[in-house]
């Protein structure tokens, strides 16, 4: 492995009650029959000598509209996203727990890391105490704790805003090596944000809040959303023994080795400006521009549909409205920015159908990005002039799994990278496979040596041949000529026999945040966390998510 990327200048612009512990699923939130729907819990009001939840900033950061008239309001638009639920998540609670079961010799290293970056107000509150971040049995998760509150309000105002510019885009700011100062206390602690504020307003804000606020541009930089999510966890041998590190996530570096690095940030994608002037605070009169809405727009469709389903449960502090708008702004940031899918070529030759289709790829990363357990794949039907299926290749189950996909069907298997697709139980998977220190395939993480396969969709300006080997292409995909920077082509042969044309071809690129074997494998051990999310999975289909569509007609 080669070293990371070298820091980047940071571009001068602005650019009360938490959840219990784990108890198994009763009812979904919504009830069908009624129509009810919750309306979540009131954000939470505590305040410390480190940190203040984020009902204590909704006080004065709420009722904000742009140019437009279009609600902008930091709590309103936060509250439902993934980062305000990253402690409450039913999938990362049972993940961990699975992890701890499996290493349980490390559970206070793995406790302390995931609670870092998805609890991290109670992290590091526990830090400056002295102790470790401790998530399970008397931990974080546990409403007896004294920083439960603090935990359960995941990535919360005065975390972010608290980051200093120290050490941004090194290495040493990974896996949740961010810096806020622990030392300075109320009332002042300073608040970063894009904009000055001095005068009147900064007095202000420092004598309710006991937070001073500065300008801090690096807010505005992809560095400061690399500090979670570049990730390396610890890589642990069959006995045990930790004997190097793996790459979890690394989209930064998958940003930074594309054209992207020159033109976007995370934040002008993940968090769209507002139109036009912005007041920032309901005491404010001055119209600030830019500014990035708080929505935090990605692609977990899935876990905002069990949040929603399960949010009286889970104890959410967002309404069923608050979690459906977020959902569609992921699927429309799926459906619309994320990739396209056409034909290249498609013709009838004899009794074959051939297809070449191209997918162009439109984020700033590879797709799927982040966390291994995400994955897309080409749908391929052929439809005869009847409306019946003749082939498809890409079918998806009720359970989530995917028809002829080997590593839903084995755990000790997987569906190779192809060139060409001849059978209907051939599927074009891309994604990421992780092995063993005894080249097992596994989807547990510390277990996880490298990728055996990682056809991950790449953007634009990626060269697979760069050296940086956390971000390699892995498997067949590595000597496909046809897979490169800014998307792949790949063919498809059908033959329809006798059959008479006209026929329909149709084509769907799909997307899971979950794939089936990564829940699948939560089945053997047992925990409440992993109960709780297994009965979660029953009631809430893990649907796939169309990210793009074509259809042609052949054969006339």
């Amino acid at each position: 492995t080669t070293a990371p990327p070298p820091t980047v200048t940071i571009p001068l612009q602005p650019s009360n009650t938490p959840p219990p512990t784990a108890t198994v699923a009763l009812k979904p939130t919504q009830d069908v029959a009624t129509g009810f729907l919750s309306p979540g819990l009131p954000l939470p009001m505590e305040s410390g000598e480190l940190f203040s939840t984020s009902g204590a900033c909704a006080v004065c950061h709420n009722n904000m509209v742009d140019e437009t008239g279009t609600d902008v309001s930091i709590d309103s638009n936060w509250r439902s996203t993934l980062m305000a639920n990253a402690a409450r998540d039913p999938y990362f609670q049972a993940s961990v727990r699975r992890e701890v079961l499996a290493n349980s010799e490390l559970a206070p290293v793995i406790e302390d890391q995931c609670s870092t970056c998805h609890m991290p107000m109670a992290r590091f509150s526990a830090f400056a105490n002295g102790d470790e971040g401790r998530m399970f049995d008397d931990g974080f998760t546990n409403p007896a704790n004294e920083l439960h509150t603090l935990a359960m309000d995941g990535n919360s105002c005065t975390v972010c805003h608290q980051i200093r510019e120290t050490d941004l885009g090194l290495s040493s700011s990974y896996s949740g090596g961010f810096v806020i100062d622990t030392g300075l206390r109320s009332p002042n602690r300073i608040i970063f944000g894009p904009h000055i504020i001095d005068g009147d307003y900064a007095t202000i804000m420092q004598n309710v809040s006991g937070f001073r606020p500065e300008q801090g541009l690096h807010l505005s930089g992809s560095e400061l959303c690399a500090t979670c999510h570049t990730l390396y966890t610890p890589s642990v041998d069959a006995a045990g023994t930790i004997v190097g590190e793996f790459p979890e996530q690394v989209p930064y570096f998958e940003w930074f080795y594309s054209d992207y690095r020159r033109s976007q940030t995370c934040q002008d994608c993940h968090m769209p400006e507002a139109a036009g002037g912005v007041k920032v605070s309901n005491l404010s009169q001055v119209l600030r521009s830019p500014f990035s809405q708080h929505l935090f727009v990605g692609g977990n469709v899935y876990m905002l549909e069990v949040l929603k389903e399960f949010g009286e449960e889970l104890m959410v502090t967002a309404s069923s409205e608050q979690f459906e708008a977020t959902k569609e702004q992921a699927i429309e940031q799926l459906g619309s920015r994320t990739a396209t899918i056409a034909f290249n070529e498609v013709r009838l030759s004899g009794s074959r159908i051939i297809a070449n289709v191209v997918i162009e790829i439109l984020t700033g990363h590879k797709f799927p990005t982040g966390f291994p357990s995400r994955r897309a794949w080409i749908h391929f039907v052929v439809h005869d002039a009847e409306g019946e299926v003749l082939f498809e290749s890409g079918a998806f189950n009720p359970d989530g799994s995917i028809v002829g996909n080997d590593n839903d069907t084995d755990p000790g298997d997987y569906e190779q990278h192809y060139l060409a697709i001849v059978q209907p139980e051939q599927v074009q998977i891309y994604e990421a496979i992780l092995i063993d220190t005894e080249n097992r395939v596994t989807t547990t993480l510390l277990r996880a040596k490298e990728y055996l396969k990682d056809n991950r969709l790449l953007p634009f300006g990626f060269e697979k041949s760069a050296p940086y080997e956390d971000i390699a292409v892995h498997g067949g995909a590595r000597e496909d000529e046809d897979f490169q920077g800014g998307g792949d082509e790949i063919q498809y042969v059908v033959d329809v026999g006798a059959t008479e044309g006209p026929f329909k071809v149709t084509i769907e690129l799909l997307y899971q945040s979950i794939g089936y074997r990564w829940v699948d494998n939560l089945r053997l051990p047992e925990g409440l966390e992993i109960e709780r999310f297994l009965a979660y999975y029953e009631v809430v289909p893990n649907l796939p998510v169309v990210v793009a569509s074509a259809t042609v007609e052949v054969g006339d």
